[in-house]
């Protein structure tokens, strides 16, 4: 199959030729939400902690006697079913969200992500992107040029001039084949590959 090759005013100048195994997979939204999924659980960090019926703080009387009040028998305050007791089942920082995703899935699931980009016109290929400085101001008025407000740019090496560039703008990111992951695949309007990258991507989720 062929992609777009955008020039430096951000319209199309010729066709590249790619792999359909990599951008011309049949779309699997079960598979995409799995991976999508599967990415941000594993980014997940255990930050809760519930306090369970030994750690909080109550007293060990019995709250009213045994029999003769109506109510159902209660030992202590710190039981999950009084207000202010401990939670029956708390969270704890020790919590492990990680989801496992097998290699063959993920390869999959990538090339389907870059395959929908493709036929929905959100992934262009480049010459190569680079800037003389590392100057914010130089690097914005290019994707303007462009006509490009959020980008994720996969370059085969990243320069630093572009790295820094690309460092304080909110809307961009910069990175190499090997750290393209699903979530930024489908965050980004536009995804802009070079030409060079082009032959990694195909390397790695073939």
């Amino acid at each position: 199959m062929q992609i777009e090759l955008l020039n430096d005013q951000g319209q199309s100048a010729a066709k590249v030729d790619a792999q359909d195994t990599v951008f011309g997979r049949a779309y699997n939204e079960d598979l995409v939400h799995q991976i999508v999924v599967a990415y941000q659980a594993n980014a997940r960090q255990g930050t809760r902690k519930q306090k369970d019926r030994q750690e909080v703080k109550h007293s060990t009387k019995k709250p009213f006697r045994q029999k003769g009040t109506g109510n159902a028998r209660a030992g202590m305050t710190s039981s999950p079913i009084w207000r202010g007791g401990g939670r029956a089942f708390p969270n704890s920082p020790e919590e492990n969200f990680s989801q496992k995703i097998n290699k063959k899935m993920y390869r999959a699931g990538m090339a389907v992500i870059l395959s929908q980009l493709v036929r929905d016109g959100r992934l262009s290929v480049v010459d190569s992107l680079k800037v003389d400085s590392p100057k914010t101001k130089g690097l914005a008025s290019k994707f303007k040029a462009m006509n490009l407000d959020s980008v994720l740019v996969i370059t085969e090496e990243l320069d630093e001039n572009l790295y820094l560039a690309s460092r304080n703008l909110g809307n961009v990111l910069v990175v190499e084949p090997r750290y393209v992951d699903p979530l930024s695949l489908v965050y980004y309007k536009k995804v802009l590959v070079t030409k060079g990258a082009i032959d990694k991507l195909q390397e790695m989720f073939a």
